[in-house]
């Protein structure tokens, strides 16, 4: 029997490994209408409801970005005070050193596809996300979008008004705030206003991945604030870690074995290095080989519960598997 029939018959068989992914206290259930995206950032997480009523077109494109894997390790490359962060041109592959294939490092522009039509009616109140596009164009968004930050609302009569597809859940807004408090630099064509972290503005040495604000998104089946959730639906396992050597990590890891043991393997295009430490991260111990997560939310088709003091083991470094070995209800 395969691991999500298990979790679909916890009750009825009680197996331990059922009642490790859905067994624990529950915490509540909602069902959320409107699909919903976690957007992982080096600042923190937040999940955003998307407009599908509103701006049909807009989301479905929007979706489509995001369940290819074109925002994985993108950035925010444009910040301006108290107005917008925008991000969705450029992804990041790694650093470059002498030698290298430029073509290999640095960052790349996301492949767009083809340009959205313009669904104004939603207003750009703060917290709501918009897409970019081209002055003078009003059908031309692709892949660029912005998270308003002030009473925008002006923008719903420029160049056509600019698409509202989404909003902020939570308190979520707080991780757009730190983002848009960082100072910007002008690096080259039209980055003008790149947010940069721990970099000195007045040098003249281009911006590093350790000097980026890079995201990560999925789709998710339900609103969690929580640090390390596991989703049903998904078979995956949102987390961030502290890492040791490699600094604070937000990462993604998909179940990939249910039986006989539990297997989660790291998606290595999910890693977004954090200039936080967030409260219930995980710690990954080098000595011993063993990730070791506080607390995991577990959501079960709405159906939310939690487990405590999850372990797992380093059971392959070259594919980045982990096995589980125990936890706590």
């Amino acid at each position: 029997m395969s691991f999500l029939h298990k979790l679909g018959r916890r009750i009825i068989n009680g197996s331990l490994l059922a009642s490790m992914l859905t067994g624990g206290l529950v915490v509540g259930s909602t069902v959320q209408a409107d699909p919903l995206v976690r957007i992982s950032t080096s600042y923190g997480s937040f999940t955003i409801e998307l407009f599908d009523e509103a701006a049909p077109d807009t989301v479905s494109n929007f979706l489509g970005y995001v369940d290819r894997g074109d925002f994985a390790r993108s950035l925010f490359h444009r910040s301006v005070a108290d107005f917008v962060v925008q991000a969705g041109a450029y992804q990041w592959q790694r650093d470059c050193v002498t030698g290298m294939d430029p073509t290999t490092c640095s960052a790349i522009s996301i492949p767009t596809q083809g340009a959205v039509q313009n669904e104004p009616g939603r207003s750009n109140v703060r917290g709501t996300l918009a897409m970019a596009k081209v002055d003078g164009f009003p059908n031309s968004a692709t892949s660029q979008w912005f998270v308003n930050l002030a009473d925008n609302s002006d923008l719903d009569e420029r160049n056509g008004g600019f698409t509202v597809f989404g909003q902020i859940l939570g308190d979520g807004l707080a991780v757009a705030d730190a983002i848009n408090d960082l100072p910007i630099i002008r690096v080259s064509g039209g980055v003008t206003e790149l947010p940069v972290r721990d970099f000195n503005t007045q040098g003249t040495q281009l911006p590093v991945e350790a000097n980026l604000v890079l995201i990560n998104m999925h789709r998710v089946e339900r609103f969690s604030s929580a640090v390390n959730v596991f989703e049903y639906g998904t078979a995956l396992l949102n987390t961030s870690v502290d890492a040791g050597d490699l600094g604070h990590l937000s990462l993604n890891m998909r179940l990939i074995e249910d039986g006989p043991e539990l297997v989660f393997e790291i998606i290595p295009d999910s890693i977004v290095p954090l200039a936080i430490e967030p409260a219930g991260k995980g710690v990954f111990d080098a000595a011993d080989q063993r990730l070791r997560l506080p607390q995991v939310e577990l959501n079960n088709n709405g159906q939310v519960s939690v487990i405590n003091n999850v372990v797992m083991r380093l059971a392959d470094a070259a594919q980045l598997r982990f096995v589980v070995e125990s936890y706590e209800e």
